[in-house]
């Protein structure tokens, strides 16, 4: 018997979602495996109609007659089906069709001689995104165009198809165009530029990808039993088609590097391809613009842009002036790059606040910024410095607006200098400042679920390793760094400072789904699992000396760890155990033991995961010696879990369950020292559903089986036991 954990609005059911409606089942046992050439999907596609969609099939560069075609349109209500038709002797096909007005439109084809190659593209975005709507009237569907697709759209990807919430469905759809063109099915645009093409190995790294997938493009092809038999996960099953085959790659990265690049190189379809194997199967696009140069950190907003600090100017050590804004899909968006409002040099901090603001320290004006939902800068020219700040650096938002800033002092003051700041519902008049708790020098600040601010203390010697950072500095530390834990009164808690042998120089943290903190710590080379009493659960150690600077919680608690020492990408198992292979556990390292890695990617100061499931990363240095400015962000294609965005203050995944796939949090009853759960209640009476809550979860906190607390709240809750959601009333008595 399967007990509920899915946990409120955070992941995704093992069976059907409520709202998910199957595919035609005459469709799903069609489809196999083709290339498809669409040319007329008129700009006013969505909303309008009739419309006809033309096309080509093709499997390893031939066309595919007789092949079975099926136009879809995903969204949050599900995959349906909107037409189908047969390819004729040389693969050409029309399909007249009925648009939707919102979600995404893709194809998908089978052949029915070689019933192991199934290929898609996306051919449409629709309303409801961060980005703009999107039909082509040319398209081609390959094997390069599949590889696109189903990495972009990996987390709204099924054995029903492609469907999910908005805006992060449009906004992953939106991203395949830069890994494919579907008017030619060669590789887009962003992924052949200057930024990317040569300069890094995510063109051959898709072209590899597309190669193996065309060795299942015959009938009895005889590498194809060997390219599924290897893109099966440990303990999970054989995949039936190309299709689930490249999913499993994107949702397992280190399947089989040797073995799959081996097979690819007997297939030369697609150019280029990896001369050597990888050391995981990743896509990586890097994006540079205007005045993006040296960014500290990154927040999305509801939409799903990407907004950045930047330190330097280009090419200097010179204070930035610009924030940056990026659409979902990587294009300047919103004026950026954005000036005014006393910018000077943005620090490592940014957050999104409830009307959709971004507040920015200033690290070298000792100043706040803030800007509205589109760009205006709301701050006067020397920005707001109410509550004194001096070198701020990270800023939060809590459940109920109140904006947190870690006041740094760089290297001014003595040891023990610096505070914490806030802005009571963001009116910077009423400021408060927050001593004591052994605030040292303060550097990061996050929000858990009980409306508490978890703080990094950095301490003196950390601001001087911050100003340089210069390896040998690590020597002159002595004191040990900490973390101050504050309460919704703004008063530290009893049970700070929070110290340990693995927090020497602690910067990034995060909290996960069940207010745990995973604090990464620069000099023991460790991230640390705070519970949510204070009582350290872990020390985990990384296996390289990567200098942790900034941590990211996943949809599935997952924690995602961005080295500056070492360029890469660090994946750790959570909390969620269930998220993790099988036999994993709490801290099992799921990346490679070099990390995920890129020649985009540079010495990273921030990590953050986007509603579409895409590892964002900021190159804060290019090189250590002597100290350069890193360009760009870098965007690591579909890897992640979702997560609601603007951080709310919790990780959670959006939902498709309801019309707001991310509903408002509300802070509840911090825990004791003690390690008291503050959802225990009676065990009669009603209990109103948190994030991060199970149906087991709330039974065995009240004594009861979940069976009887099922079956009892069975008309709130729905069909399935794993789909509870945050604010709905159960019934305890």
């Amino acid at each position: 018997m399967t007990i509920p954990g899915i946990r409120a609005t955070r992941s995704t059911p093992s069976k059907p979602s409520r709202t998910r409606k199957a595919v035609a089942a005459t469709a799903a046992a069609s489809l196999a495996a083709v290339v498809i050439a669409v040319d007329s999907l008129p700009a006013t596609a969505f909303g309008a109609g009739p419309a006809a969609l033309h096309g080509t099939v093709t499997g390893a560069g031939k066309p595919l007659p007789s092949a079975q075609v099926t136009l879809f349109a995903g969204s949050r209500e599900g995959t349906r089906e909107l037409g189908h038709a047969t390819t004729d002797a040389t693969g050409s096909f029309t399909i007249t069709y009925a648009p939707p007005t919102d979600g995404v439109l893709y194809v998908e084809a089978a052949s029915a001689k070689a019933s192991r190659l199934r290929l898609r593209s996306v051919v449409g975005v629709g309303a409801g995104g961060g980005v703009t709507q999107r039909s082509e009237t040319t398209v081609t569907v390959n094997e390069l165009t599949t590889v696109a697709t189903t990495y972009s759209l990996a987390q709204f990807s099924d054995q029903h198809g492609i469907a999910g919430p908005s805006p992060g469905l449009q906004n992953a759809a939106a991203t395949s165009f830069h890994l494919a063109d579907p008017a030619t099915g060669k590789p887009g645009k962003v992924v052949t530029n200057k930024d990317n093409g040569t300069t890094n190995e995510t063109l051959a790294t898709l072209g590899t990808l597309a190669n193996l997938l065309s060795l299942c493009a015959s009938p009895g092809a005889p590498h194809c039993d060997d390219v599924l038999r290897l893109a099966t996960p440990p303990g999970g099953t054989t995949p039936q088609h190309t299709v689930q085959a490249v999913l499993n790659l994107v949702h397992n990265p280190t399947l089989a590097p040797a073995g799959l690049h081996a097979l690819a190189h007997t297939a030369n379809v697609f150019t280029p391809a990896l001369d050597a194997p990888p050391t995981a199967w990743i896509l990586a696009l890097h994006y540079t613009e205007t005045g993006l140069y040296s960014p500290g950190r990154i927040a999305f907003d509801a939409k799903g842009n990407a907004w950045a600090s930047n330190n330097w100017q280009p090419g200097t050590r010179q204070p930035s002036p610009y924030v940056t804004v990026l659409d979902p899909a990587g294009h300047p968006t919103l004026g950026s790059p954005i000036s005014g409002g006393g910018m000077k040099a943005g620090a490592w901090g940014i957050a999104i606040d409830h009307d959709g603001s971004a507040w920015v320290p200033s690290y070298g004006g000792d100043a706040i910024s803030k800007y509205s939902a589109t760009g205006t800068p709301l701050s006067p020219s020397t920005g707001w410095k109410n509550g004194n700040p001096n070198h701020p650096q990270g800023v939060a938002v809590d459940q109920k607006g109140n904006v947190w800033i870690a006041n740094f002092y760089g290297l001014k003051g003595a040891p023990g200098q610096g505070n914490v700041i806030v802005y009571p519902h963001g009116d910077r008049s009423k400021a408060i400042t927050i001593t004591g708790g052994g605030l040292d020098h303060p550097f990061a600040v996050q929000i858990d679920g009980y409306g508490r601010a978890w703080v990094t203390n950095a301490r003196l010697n950390g601001a001087k390793h911050l100003e340089t950072r210069l390896p040998e500095l690590a020597a002159a530390f002595g004191e040990s760094g900490s973390v101050t834990v504050i309460g919704p009164d703004f008063k530290p808690t009893a049970f700070s400072p929070i110290t340990g042998n693995s927090i020497n120089f602690p910067l990034a943290l995060a909290i996960d789904a069940e207010n745990n903190a995973w604090v990464p710590d620069f000099l023991s080379n460790s991230i640390t699992e705070l519970r949510p009493d204070g009582t350290i659960a872990a020390a985990h150690k990384l296996p390289l000396p990567v200098g942790p600077w900034s941590v990211a919680i996943d949809g599935s608690d997952r924690v995602w760890v961005a080295g500056f020492g070492t360029p890469s990408v660090w994946l750790l198992c959570g909390e969620n155990t269930t998220a993790c292979p099988h036999g994993a556990s709490t801290g099992t390292l799921l990346s490679p033991s070099q990390g995920f890695r890129n020649a985009a990617i540079q010495h990273l100061t921030a990590v953050q995961i986007d509603q579409s499931g895409n590892v964002w990363l900021a190159n804060n240095w290019s090189k250590l010696l002597p100290p350069t400015g890193g360009v760009g962000l870098v965007e690591l294609i579909g890897l992640a879990t979702p997560v609601c965005t603007p951080l709310t203050p919790l990780p959670t995944r959006p939902s498709p369950a309801t019309t707001n796939a991310c509903p408002a949090q509300t802070a509840t009853e911090p825990p004791t020292n003690s390690g008291t759960n503050p959802r225990t209640a009676s065990s009669t009476g009603t209990y109103t559903v948190q994030p991060g809550d199970t149906l087991n979860s709330i039974a065995t906190a009240h004594g009861k089986p979940w069976q009887a607390l099922y079956e009892r709240n069975k008309p709130t809750i729905g069909h399935d036991p794993n789909m509870i959601l945050p604010g709905q009333t159960l019934t305890l008595g």
